[in-house]
C-alpha cells in the first residue's frame, strides 16, 4: 500500500492531477465501500470538506468547472460531470454521491464519475443507444440534475417518444391487423389498456390506429385475399360444399359455408366462402338459392359442386348435388341415442352427482386429495362431463372408475349431509365399466378419422362397419343395459348412413370414394353382388365423363420389317374360333384403366391415398380424374381435429365472441390466409 500511495499520478494540462475513471458496475449494491485508489485533494473536493477550500488549492480547476456550468451546491458539483451534454442522464436519477437509478427498470447502479456502464446498461437491457439530448433548462437550473420521473403512458395510448418512421408504422399496422384475424380478436382490441401499454413500451413513437382505420385496412386485405381465393377455386376440378352451423355467445345462429377440393398437386384444400346469419325457418328452395348465390360471388356455377357435407339440420339440397352427413355429428347422435337407456341414465346421473359433490364441497375434496396422495395418485382428478359431447362422458366414467376406492372410502368416512350423494350400487359400477369399454371403441374410431390420411370420406364406410362389428362382439360380455346401448347405436349407424338399403349404399359418395381409395378398393364391407354392381356403375361414370375411347377398327399391330401391316397376317376371326374374342380389343381404354386399377395390390393402411394417386396418375388418368373428385369429399364438415375435439378450443370460443360487423371478414382471412401462403410455399397439406 505504501508503494502504491507513493506512485506519482499523471498531471493534467493545467498542472492539476488527472482523476481516475471508476466505471459503474451493473450489479447489486455493495454492502461495504469499494476500495479506491488514493487521489489528490484537488481531485475529490468532498474529502476535504468545503468548496472554498478546493478553490484555494486549485483555482484553475474550479474556474473550468464554473465555465462548464457545474456549481458547488449542485448535485453534480461534487463530481464534476456535465450532465447537460450527457444523453444517458435522460434515463437515470442520481441517488446520493455513489449511486444512480435507471428510470426505465428502477435498477440501481454504483456510480464513480463515469457514464460508460450506464450507457452499456441502456444498450444491453433496454436497446437504447441513441437517446436524445436532454432538454435545456434555463440558467437557473444549470448544474442541477432534477429527478427524472418514470415515463407513464396515457390511459389508452402509447408511451411518448420520437415519432415512428412512416415505413415502420405501416409495418406495425399490418402486423396488428394480422394479429386480429389470426387470433380472432375484435377491432376494438386496440382500445384495450393492456394492449396500449405493451405496444407503447415496445414502440413509444407509434400512434395506435382507431378501429375505423383498422376496419378500412381489413376490408382492403379481405378484398385482396378474396380475389386470390377466387382464382384458386377456378383451378378446382370439382367442389364439395361443407356447411357448419354454430352459435355466438349472444345466441345468434350462424352458418359457415366452405369449399373442399383437391388441387393440381394432389393437396387437400378447404376455403371458407361465407359466414352468415342462419334462420331456423329457412325453406329448402331458399337455402339452395342462397347457396347458389354464394357460389356465384366467386364465379362458380352450381354444376361445379357435386356433393354437400352437412350436419343433418339443413334442408336436403335437391339441385343435382349428392349429400353426406358429417361423421362427427352422426356419431354424436348415435351415441346419444344409445345412452338414453333408462338404467344407463340412472348410473350416469349418480356419477355426475358424485363428481359435483367432490368439486363443490371443499372438505370432501380435501379428504379425497389426501387419500390420492397416499395412493400416489395425486395427479388424478375427477372430471365432469359436458352433455353435448360423448367423449367427455367417457372421460368422466374413466376418472370415476380409476378413483373408485378412494371415492367410496371418503363417502363412507365423511359425514353425510343434505348435499351428499347416495353413491353407486355395485351393478351400476359394473354398468359404467362395460359402458366405458364400448365408448373406447368409438374413441378409437374417432382417432382413426382424425388422422390426416383418413380425412377423406373414403375411410368412413370401412370405419363405420368396423364400429358395428367391434361393439357387437362386446355385447356378449356386457350386461343387458349395455347390450341395449349397443343395439341402439348400431341401429342408428345403419339408419343414418343408409346401410340397410342397397340403393342408398351404392349411391353414397363415401362408398364410391372407398372404391377409389387404393387401401379400401376391395370393399370388404359389401357383398360380392354389391361390389360387382358398384364396378358397373363406376364404368358408366367413366364412360359418361370421358366417352368410349376404343381403338379404330381395322388397325392391327405389326412388327418392323414385316412389310405391309396386314401382309401374311391371319385374320383375327380365326383366333377367335379357338380362343374366343379378345376382351381387351372391344374394351374401351378407360375401362381397361379401371380393370388394371382393380387388380393393383392393396396399399398399406398408413398410406395417404393422395400420395399414391400423385405417383400413379399417369397410369390411370381417367380413374385418377374421378378419384380427385370423390376423394375431395371430407368425412366431416369441419377439419377432423375440430370435429372430434372433446371440448371447445380457444379459437372457437373467440369466434363466438366476435361482433357481427366484422365477423365474416375476420373469419375469411383467418381460414384462407394460411391456405394461400402454404400453397405458394408448396407445403404438402395447407390446412
Amino acid at each position: 500500500m505504501a508503494e502504491a500511495s507513493s506512485r506519482q499520478r499523471p498531471k493534467a494540462e493545467d498542472g492539476a492531477e488527472a482523476r481516475p475513471k471508476e466505471e459503474a458496475a451493473d450489479e447489486p449494491l455493495p454492502l461495504t465501500p469499494q476500495p479506491y485508489l488514493q487521489t489528490a485533494p484537488e481531485d475529490i473536493p468532498t474529502t476535504l470538506g468545503t468548496y472554498s477550500a478546493v478553490a484555494s488549492l486549485c483555482p484553475a480547476a474550479v474556474r473550468r468547472r464554473r465555465e462548464k456550468g457545474v456549481g458547488p451546491e449542485g448535485a453534480g458539483g461534487a463530481l464534476g460531470v456535465d450532465r447537460r451534454k450527457s444523453k444517458v442522464w435522460n434515463y437515470y436519477t442520481k441517488l446520493g454521491d455513489a449511486y444512480v437509478e435507471c428510470t426505465v427498470c428502477k435498477k440501481q447502479l454504483s456510480f464513480h464519475n463515469s457514464t460508460t456502464t450506464m450507457r452499456e446498461h441502456l444498450a444491453r437491457k433496454h436497446s437504447i443507444r441513441d437517446a436524445p439530448l436532454k432538454d435545456e433548462h434555463g440558467p437557473e437550473h444549470e448544474g442541477h440534475e432534477a429527478k427524472r420521473p418514470r415515463p407513464t403512458p396515457p390511459e389508452s395510448g402509447p408511451y411518448h417518444g420520437a415519432p415512428c418512421p412512416d415505413a415502420r408504422s405501416e409495418v406495425i399496422l399490418e402486423l396488428v391487423l394480422e394479429m386480429i384475424f389470426r387470433d380472432l380478436q375484435p377491432l376494438s382490441v386496440v382500445r384495450d389498456k393492456g394492449f396500449g401499454l405493451l405496444l407503447g413500451y415496445l414502440e413509444p413513437g407509434f400512434a395506435l390506429p382507431a378501429p375505423a382505420r383498422l376496419a378500412g385496412m381489413l376490408r382492403h386485405r379481405y378484398g385482396a385475399v378474396r380475389r386470390q381465393v377466387e382464382r384458386y377455386l377456378q383451378t378446382a376440378q370439382a367442389l364439395v360444399v361443407c356447411l357448419e352451423p354454430w352459435a355466438s355467445r349472444l345466441g345468434h345462429g350462424y352458418l359457415s359455408v366452405s369449399a373442399s377440393f383437391i388441387d393440381g398437386e394432389w393437396r387437400r384444400a378447404r376455403c371458407l366462402l361465407q359466414t352468415r346469419r342462419a334462420r331456423q325457418d329457412e325453406a329448402e328452395g331458399d337455402f339452395g338459392e342462397k347457396l347458389r348465390a354464394v357460389l356465384a360471388e366467386f364465379g362458380l356455377c352450381s354444376q361445379a359442386v357435386f356433393c354437400v357435407v352437412h350436419d343433418g339440420a339443413q334442408p336436403v339440397v335437391a339441385h343435382g348435388w349428392a349429400g353426406l352427413c358429417c361423421a362427427a355429428r352422426v356419431l354424436q347422435r348415435c351415441v346419444e341415442a344409445g345412452l338414453e337407456v333408462e338404467l344407463v341414465q340412472e348410473a350416469l346421473s349418480g356419477a355426475r352427482g358424485i363428481v359435483r359433490y367432490f368439486q363443490q364441497d371443499a372438505k370432501a375434496g380435501g379428504c379425497l386429495s389426501s387419500k390420492l396422495e397416499a395412493l400416489n395418485k395425486s395427479q388424478s382428478k375427477l372430471v365432469l362431463d359436458a352433455g353435448s359431447c360423448w367423449m367427455t362422458t367417457m372421460e368422466m366414467c374413466e376418472s370415476l372408475l380409476e378413483l373408485r376406492w378412494a371415492v367410496m372410502a371418503v363417502l363412507e368416512e365423511h359425514p353425510r349431509g343434505a348435499a351428499a350423494p347416495q353413491g353407486l350400487a355395485d351393478h351400476q359400477w359394473k354398468l359404467l365399466q362395460d359402458l366405458v369399454a364400448v365408448l373406447r371403441t368409438l374413441r378409437i374410431a374417432a382417432s382413426f378419422l382424425r388422422e390426416e390420411q383418413n380425412a377423406s370420406a373414403s375411410a368412413l364406410m370401412p370405419c363405420v362397419h368396423g364400429i358395428a362389428a367391434a361393439i357387437g362382439q362386446q355385447v356378449e360380455e356386457a350386461g343387458a343395459a349395455v347390450g341395449a346401448v349397443v343395439g341402439r347405436i348400431r341401429a342408428e349407424l345403419m339408419r343414418r348412413w343408409g346401410l340397410e338399403e342397397e340403393e342408398k349404399v351404392l349411391e353414397s359418395p363415401a362408398v364410391i370414394a372407398s372404391f377409389l381409395d387404393p387401401r379400401f378398393k376391395e370393399l370388404r364391407f359389401l357383398s360380392p353382388g354389391l361390389r360387382s354392381e358398384l364396378h358397373r356403375r363406376v364404368k358408366a361414370m367413366l364412360s359418361q365423363a370421358f366417352g368410349h375411347q376404343s381403338p379404330s377398327p381395322g388397325t392391327h399391330s405389326w412388327a418392323p420389317g414385316s412389310g405391309s401391316k396386314n401382309e401374311g397376317a391371319p385374320s383375327h376371326s380365326m383366333y377367335d374360333i379357338l380362343l374366343g374374342k379378345d376382351p381387351t380389343e372391344s374394351m374401351p381404354e378407360i375401362h381397361q384403366q379401371l380393370e388394371n386399377y382393380i387388380v393393383e395390390p392393396l396399399c398399406k393402411r398408413s398410406t395417404d391415398p393422395l400420395h399414391w394417386w400423385k405417383s400413379n396418375e399417369h397410369r390411370f388418368p381417367a380413374v385418377a380424374r374421378l378419384s380427385r373428385q370423390y376423394l375431395a369429399v371430407p368425412a366431416t364438415a369441419v377439419p377432423p381435429n375440430q370435429a372430434f375435439a372433446a371440448g371447445e378450443s380457444a379459437l372457437r370460443h373467440r369466434r363466438a365472441t366476435l361482433p357481427p360487423e366484422e365477423l365474416h371478414q375476420i373469419l375469411f382471412l383467418h381460414h384462407n390466409f394460411d391456405l394461400l401462403e402454404a400453397g405458394r410455399g408448396g407445403q404438402r397439406n395447407p390446412r
